[in-house]
């Protein structure tokens, strides 16, 4: 759980009064975002057509401002999105919750929009990256980020010192240091690439303080497929990139200082008041979070991604059991893809969202709203539309539709499924409780 500098606990008064302390319009300059009200829910009809009224594609918008290029992480929806939601559908200080939060986007946005925060997610990674993303760093966090990189660079100077073959003393660098398994580091990495993440591996571990420790992790999670010989994060095949040594270090250098001056901007706007939560946790499971007023979240799409398999190299390297992922995974395009007899269909998703309303609405109190950005899937050559699935699930479990407005995918938008790349449009459902 996160928070900032040690602050735990707040008194709502003191909250709201730090949370004024920014506008909406500000935030919403950031990225290119209309303003919009942003006040307490408002009834069906006038939510419908203001909704109806948005740009949803928002064409020219900026995707990556602040913390929002942390980390790559695949099929995220632009922060444009929830920012928009969540000013037209909560107040100034209620709690925003997004049940698979990925790489945190919308709990970026509920913080920058004066919001509480709460994130869900099975993965390690997500909450990972979510946590270092919406966390404002303290004074000792930044000193401790400091005396990390200073050992860095230490640590480049063994590397790689002086001389045209980039060894030391007429050796290749080794670190004693923990790595994952030997088959997955030979058949993934060239070998002075495993020496250079396990010693840098080793340096993240022993930093004191968790929100540095957090950020530094993330910056080396991000670096690893880079670094390897799988082709892009998403072609999972070999190649060789010539990564030459000290280039691994050279490259995580790099990523922690553009994560440090990110966050740093991020806390100058949430002024270390960011509160949030995030747990990693499966939603099917029925983690107990306290209450909400609103539900944000981009739902995976059965048949489209297997993110265990997007994020294999770097769960294994942050110590991490991808198997235990790959089982829990909802909308996995290996359960989708497989002949077995226990192979996942459209009926393993109806049930799996039976649970999360059930859940909802345990947690959502009457009039509140939950949003969901969903595609159409693939699912043995037929298209199945996710988005009316989802209406009917919440139909039968007392939420009602209020609007749904189809945005078209931006085309850099990649898929690990070749046919679930050529679908073009999502929809934005909204539901609210009754």
């Amino acid at each position: 759980m996160g928070h900032a500098c040690g602050h735990s606990t707040r008194h709502s008064v003191a909250w709201r009064a730090v949370l004024m302390s920014f506008s909406t319009a500000e935030i919403a300059a950031l990225a290119g975002i209309p303003p919009a009200a942003d006040g307490a829910p408002t009834p069906e009809g006038t939510v419908a057509a203001r909704l109806e009224a948005v740009d949803w594609d928002f064409p020219d918008a900026s995707t990556g401002y602040l913390t929002h290029s942390l980390h790559p992480y695949p099929a995220k929806f632009i922060p444009q999105i929830p920012n928009m939601l969540i000013k037209e559908l909560s107040a100034v200080g209620d709690t925003v919750a997004d049940p698979f939060c990925g790489s945190g986007t919308t709990l970026v946005e509920a913080l920058l929009l004066k919001r509480r925060a709460i994130g869900i997610d099975a993965n390690p990674l997500a909450t990972l990256i979510s946590e270092a993303k919406t966390t404002a760093l303290c004074d000792h966090d930044y000193a401790a980020l400091c005396a990390h990189r200073e050992a860095c660079l230490r640590l480049g100077a063994t590397i790689a010192p002086v001389g045209v073959d980039m060894l030391h003393d007429g050796r290749p660098f080794e670190s004693t240091a923990w790595r994952p398994a030997l088959k997955l580091c030979q058949f993934w990495f060239e070998p002075h690439v495993v020496e250079e993440l396990a010693e840098l591996r080793r340096l993240v571990s022993d930093m004191q303080f968790d929100g540095a420790r957090r950020l530094a992790q993330t910056a080396f999670s991000a670096i690893v497929v880079a670094v390897s010989k799988q082709d892009s994060d998403t072609r999972y095949v070999r190649r060789s990139k010539a990564i030459a040594p000290g280039d691994t270090l050279k490259r995580y250098l790099s990523q922690l200082d553009n994560a440090i001056a990110c966050v740093r901007k991020l806390g100058e706007l949430i002024e270390n008041s960011g509160e949030h939560r995030v747990f990693n946790a499966d939603i099917l499971k029925s983690p107990k979070v306290g209450p909400l007023d609103l539900v944000v979240t981009s739902p995976p799409y059965p048949n489209a991604y297997s993110y265990h398999l997007y994020h294999r190299t770097r769960l294994a390297w942050l110590g991490h059991d991808v198997d235990q992922l790959k089982h829990i995974e909802i909308g996995s395009h290996r359960k989708y893809s497989s002949r077995g007899r226990n192979r996942a269909t459209m009926g393993t998703f109806r049930s799996e969202f039976e649970k999360i309303f059930i859940w909802l609405r345990k947690h959502l109190p009457l009039k509140r709203y939950a949003c969901f950005v969903i595609g159409d899937s693939t699912v043995d050559g037929q298209r199945i539309d996710n988005a009316t699935l989802i209406a009917d699930v919440g139909t039968s479990h007392g939420f009602g539709e209020i609007a749904r407005v189809e945005r078209s995918i931006a085309s850099t938008r990649k898929a690990f499924n070749p046919s679930i790349g050529k679908i073009r449009t999502e929809k934005l459902l909204v539901l609210r409780k009754r």
